[in-house]
């Protein structure tokens, strides 16, 4: 199993103010944290994508072309690219001069994103919502498998046998992100592609049957279904013990899901949420390293199997040093634990 980190590079408010602070350091902090992660042997790191005050990573590849030139064998990825929002060719040449940049080390995982801000940023009526990903998408299949293409939709200028560059170092690798939506699991299935699956909350076996409806639709389709992947991206944390985990996770966790909540009517989190969640069976991988690997391979079990795992922690206002010792006990036990 494949093992990383996703990170939406979380800004530092001031508590009086709301204002961002030390947006400098931050970024500094990330690509530190990115470095250490490809020192520590994880598989991946991986960068969000979001409009907002209270994260920087607006721009995700920029920052995954900074790590590039500080890292060697870690595969740098989307999580997610808000393809909806923007124009399949210049995500493709982006991603595909990544990978130059990190000798064809770059995927990308598209989505239509858990936020809407980026709709009315571009100018994109929200009620195309899904159309614009399912058109978008083709399209950037279409050039990933073309260096020349023709083209017309909906939503963008046709394209007459026109030639896209740079061609990346191997064919670019792109996962479809899914929430809990079952088109969109089918849809994945149905183009072949591989799925990451973000279970953010309630308890990760539910989502069992959606991704039994994926395989079904890559056989129905006639995809080698032993060419196809099924990832995981988990809100979590690593600590030297599993009180320490839950202590030093909590604030920050309840702090930001009970802001995000306020925007989707959700109940504020209480302590007694969170340890429930935390559980045998919650969605949140929270704990020792001994736990955590548990934790992950009893997951990968309840789906049927994974091949990828990422971790969230940048939802909790955690400490860059708190980040750092996690990273280094990712490598140095967690891994070996759940590959041994």
């Amino acid at each position: 199993m494949e093992i990383g980190i996703d990170d939406f590079g979380a800004s530092v408010l001031d508590p009086q103010t709301d204002a961002v602070v030390h947006a400098q350091q931050s970024m500094a902090e990330l690509l530190e944290r990115i470095e250490q992660a490809d020192k520590s042997g994880l598989h991946l790191f991986g960068m969000g994508e979001h409009h907002r005050k209270e994260f920087f990573d607006s721009s995700p590849v920029t920052i995954l072309a900074a790590a590039a030139s500080r890292t060697s064998q870690i595969k740098l990825s989307s999580a997610v690219t808000v393809l909806s929002a923007a124009d399949p060719v210049r995500v493709f040449q982006s991603y595909a001069t990544l990978d130059l940049i990190s000798n064809g080390r770059a995927e990308m995982v598209v989505g239509r994103g858990s936020f809407i801000d980026a709709f009315p940023l571009f100018g994109l009526d929200l009620g195309n919502y899904d159309e614009l990903f399912v058109e978008k998408l083709g399209l950037l299949l279409k050039i990933r498998d073309n260096e020349r293409v023709t083209w017309s939709g909906r939503f963008r200028a046709p394209l007459n046998d026109q030639p896209i560059y740079p061609r990346p170092v191997n064919k670019l690798p792109i996962w479809v992100g899914v929430g809990g939506t079952p088109a969109s699991f089918a849809r994945a299935g149905t183009l072949g592609l591989p799925l990451m699956v973000a279970v953010i909350g309630g308890e990760t076996h539910r989502f069992r049957p959606l991704v039994d409806m994926y395989w079904a639709a890559a056989e129905r389709a006639g995809h080698d279904l032993d060419t196809l992947e099924v990832g995981l991206h988990s809100l979590g944390y690593v600590a030297d013990s599993t009180e320490q985990a839950a202590d030093e996770f909590f604030p920050g966790y309840a702090r930001q899901m009970t802001r995000i909540g306020k925007e989707r009517g959700w109940a504020p989190i209480t302590r007694g949420h969170f340890d429930a969640q935390r559980g045998k069976l919650g969605a949140l991988v929270v704990g020792g390293p001994e736990e955590v690997a548990e934790k992950m391979l009893r997951h990968s079990k309840a789906l049927g199997g994974v091949t990828r795992f990422s971790l969230q922690m940048g939802v909790a206002d955690l400490t860059h040093e708190q980040q750092m010792n996690a990273i280094r006990l990712i490598g140095e036990q967690v891994i070996p634990r759940v590959n041994s």
